[in-house]
């Protein structure tokens, strides 16, 4: 009895892991305090506080008008939805086929995906953008989309592949004798089984589409008004000056989208991590 109750944590021991607890939320959510406020505060850089000193929107305005956000915030979410599709919806059959049909190189395709994850992005830059110029697709969004969604697709099939593995392939037969097609067989019985493995391919797919600089820049040159979020809040960069109210209210407009996306899938995402693919 005296060795259970030793065991249990200690009134001290609880506060002292509330109290790291705290620091550690504080800590972490600091940054994202910081940029808020200082979106909202009129002489940001001037004062230092850690609070406007006098509120206003004054840089959201200036950056949803003269700074073309609006435009931005178009283009970035065109291509966030259409990246977040396709490639939801390849890896998803490309990991049905690895892990459901057995054919020669499949082994070497799985680990062929696993490599390219490990090739940093930086390096793939000049290759992607000499393919995307023969294929006249510079200056668009259709080659950005392309791009992004070519970056997704290794880590969707790395992970949907689990989670279609691990769905029993009983149901699957058993669709069969009912007389299901594949296709319905796919649609009515392992897609619904497979969904929070979806939500999770996704939330990395918008990730990637949506704060991606570099092959953004790359692809896109001048042209302006094909400008995603990222680039876009470059312009508030100066040589010699930065404008911090445009620049922090620019980065708080980001960021909304990235909320509203992680509230609407938190529920089967988190499903999905501690229930796993199959539901009984």
């Amino acid at each position: 009895m005296s060795a259970l109750s030793s065991k249990r944590p200690t009134v001290v021991g609880r506060i002292v892991t509330a109290v790291l607890t705290i620091a550690l939320c504080l800590f972490a959510l600091f940054p994202f305090y910081w940029m808020v406020a200082s979106a909202f505060d009129k002489y940001v850089g001037t004062t230092g506080a850690l609070w406007p000193s006098q509120v206003t929107l004054a840089h959201f305005a200036y950056v949803m008008t003269e700074g073309k956000f609006g435009l931005y915030l178009r283009n970035s979410l065109l291509v966030a939805l259409v990246v977040v599709v396709a490639s939801s919806f390849i890896a998803l059959l490309a990991s049905v086929a690895v892990a459901r049909f057995r054919f020669a190189g499949r082994r070497a395709i799985l680990l062929l995906v696993l490599v390219i994850q490990m090739v940093p992005m930086e390096a793939l830059v000049i290759p992607l953008f000499l393919q995307a110029k023969q294929l006249d697709l510079l200056g668009k969004l259709t080659g950005l989309m392309v791009v992004y969604t070519a970056l997704a697709l290794p880590f969707g099939v790395w992970m949907l592949r689990g989670f279609v593995a691990a769905v029993p392939i009983d149901l699957e037969e058993a669709a069969y004798l009912d007389g299901a097609t594949w296709w319905k067989m796919f649609f009515h019985v392992l897609f619904p089984l497979v969904v929070p493995g979806l939500v999770a391919t996704s939330v990395f797919s918008f990730i990637t589409a949506w704060n991606e600089f570099v092959f953004a820049m790359t692809m896109l040159g001048p042209q302006i008004d094909k400008y995603t979020v990222s680039i876009g809040l470059r312009a508030f960069f100066g040589l010699h000056a930065n404008d911090w109210g445009a620049i922090m209210a620019g980065s708080t407009i980001i960021t909304i989208p990235v909320m509203i996306f992680f509230i609407a899938v938190q529920k089967r995402l988190a499903g999905g991590l501690t229930s796993g693919a199959v539901k009984g």
